[in-house]
């Protein structure tokens, strides 16, 4: 279910509305590149969502979403796996925050999960 916004989509995104991305700003643009708050940029920028609908199912275990800062220093699997180890999704959560610190996490860190009764 994941769709991982990566510099050279987002690029083309940008590019593809009129703006540009040079090699001077590449750093500094990329990663803000779906802010919300940013008005001097706001003509090319998305700050609108991407949307997916999924059946959930009986087979459906864990929902994890989380900000960069969680996704940078760990994979998918990762995270699944140690959120697994708990029945309280607020404390799988702490735990998945926890160790993108011990990873030295460099972004803002946010994650919430959804643990599904079958």
């Amino acid at each position: 279910m994941t769709t991982d916004h990566e510099p050279i989509i987002e690029q083309g995104n940008i590019e593809n509305i009129g703006g540009f991305v040079s090699n001077m700003s590449r750093l500094l643009l990329l990663p803000i590149s779906r802010a919300f708050d940013d008005k001097s940029l706001k003509s090319h920028l998305r700050s609108d969502p991407d949307i997916q609908w999924t059946n959930i199912d009986n087979n459906t275990d864990i929902l994890i979403l989380a900000s960069d800062g969680l996704w940078k220093v760990m994979s998918n699997q990762e995270t699944i796996d140690i959120a697994k180890k708990f029945k309280d999704p607020q404390k799988a959560s702490k735990q998945l925050i926890a160790e993108a610190v011990k990873r030295d996490s460099k972004d803002d860190i946010s994650c919430v999960v959804v643990i599904f009764e079958g």
